[in-house]
């Protein structure tokens, strides 16, 4: 049995009023570990059992640790996650309320990485949070899930940030027949990596992340998301953090779900009624989710 569940989809009366478009959410925030990662990372650590492994290591301050310390409990195995300095407070408590063991360490999600490798080459497997081939098939279920409902859309909205759910959508489509359909992959100003690698045709490492969507704070996208923009038609699109914070307030207003700024980037393209979506009339928004906000804080975001 697949550690995540069937998301609904759903037609959104909120934002397609909003846009003048048929807007569907694919509600992944409603997975049990709070995202869309546990697709992925659930394949791979039911993969890493059934060779035999031990132990689980992976580097995240967010969603992607939250699910390794899922699929950690779920399948008896124990994790180790490493977090960067900046991680928050309750992210560390939902990592460690699943049984994981939580060491600090670094000032960026890099540093924390580096640390975790050199865990897993002595005791246990890397659990990468968004490079790995059997986290894209995991990601791709959503966009089985999504034609077998019968739905053909014009275009597909996803945030990206270090480039794996891009990769898993692309996947999808281009398994489900569906080559000629768009994403439009959606970064804030202080994270746009993907945008930068685009722009330059190679992959590009950013100085630094900067913002309030730092679940897309990967300095450098994968090098497979940078290979399939090239043969996938692919359109980049930055917002601001104000405009990802106002679509998570507006979202939750519209339909009472709590989303982090990260996941707001992906609908701030229809709430702001951006010329991106312009082209198309139905878009499918994949509502990436995250567990580590609070409304509290999205309070004091709008209010920065």
């Amino acid at each position: 049995m697949a550690l995540h569940i069937q998301t609904p989809l759903i037609e959104s009366h909120a934002l397609s009023c909003t846009s003048g478009k048929q807007v569907y959410l694919k509600l992944e925030a409603l997975q049990p570990p709070g995202s869309f990662k546990i697709r992925g990372i659930g394949a791979l650590c039911e993969n890493l059992k059934r060779q035999g492994v031990d132990r689980f290591v992976s580097s995240s301050g967010g969603n992607a640790g939250i699910a390794v310390a899922y699929a950690g409990k779920k399948l008896d195995v124990p994790v180790t996650v490493v977090v960067p300095e900046t991680t928050t407070e309750r992210a560390k408590r939902i990592i460690s309320g699943f049984g994981a063991e939580v060491l600090v360490h670094g000032a960026s999600w890099n540093e924390a990485n580096e640390m975790a490798e050199s865990i897993a080459r002595e005791h246990g497997a890397l659990v990468h949070p968004f490079d790995h081939p059997l986290l894209w098939q995991g990601y791709a279920s959503m966009v089985d899930e999504i034609t077998s409902s019968g739905l053909r859309p014009d275009a597909v909205l996803v945030s990206v940030g270090g480039g794996g759910l891009y990769s898993g959508v692309v996947e999808g489509l281009r398994r489900n027949g569906l080559t000629s359909i768009p994403v439009l992959a959606v970064e804030t100003q202080g994270t746009a990596s993907f945008h930068a690698a685009m722009k330059e045709g190679k992959l590009v490492e950013l100085e630094g992340i900067r913002g309030v969507a730092t679940s897309l704070g990967a300095k450098k996208v994968a090098q497979r998301a940078f290979e399939l923009q090239a043969h996938h038609p692919t359109q980049s699109v930055v917002v601001s953090d104000s405009q990802a914070v106002s679509a998570c307030t507006r979202f939750l207003d519209d339909h009472r779900l709590l989303v982090e700024p990260a996941c707001g980037a992906a609908l701030a393209p229809v709430y702001e009624k951006l010329p991106a979506i312009e082209p198309y009339n139905t878009i499918v928004c994949i509502v990436c989710g995250g567990s580590t906000v609070t409304a509290e804080q999205l309070r004091s975001y709008a209010l920065s």
